[in-house]
């Protein structure tokens, strides 16, 4: 997948887009630290290793390990849904091949709801 998406320069492009939309999200920005500098690369390079490229993130900070990793932060369907609207928004105007963007939508969909620590009620 890597490689037919365009390497590198995708995901980057993909981030970043992601990461336009958390600055200015009600839900998701509380979230995140003042800077967003460190948590867009570490999203990039967990991306680009899962998806085929080079294991920068394992060298740089181990297995990923995403549950511990997001069990300090409140995650229920709120929080699942905004990043998901904000990440297969960003990933659709990626200009992808229907089936390379079904197949990450489809990983992204997967691994959001198993982040998912605080129940409640469902958001709108």
């Amino acid at each position: 997948m890597y490689d037919r998406v365009g390497g590198e320069p995708f995901f980057k492009s993909l981030v970043d887009r992601f990461y336009a939309g958390v600055a200015s999200d009600p839900v998701l920005r509380p979230l995140y630290p003042e800077e967003l500098d460190a948590p867009n690369e570490h999203l990039r390079l967990f991306l680009i290793q899962y998806f085929g490229g080079p294991r920068t993130y394992d060298e740089r900070r181990g297995h990923p390990r995403l549950r511990m990793r997001h069990a300090p932060f409140a995650i229920g369907l709120a929080e699942r849904d905004a990043w998901l609207r904000l990440m297969l928004s960003s990933l659709a105007e990626a200009g992808l091949d229907a089936q390379d963007e079904a197949e990450i939508a489809e990983y992204f969909r997967d691994t959001a709801t198993q982040l998912i620590n605080q129940m409640g009620r469902p958001s709108r």
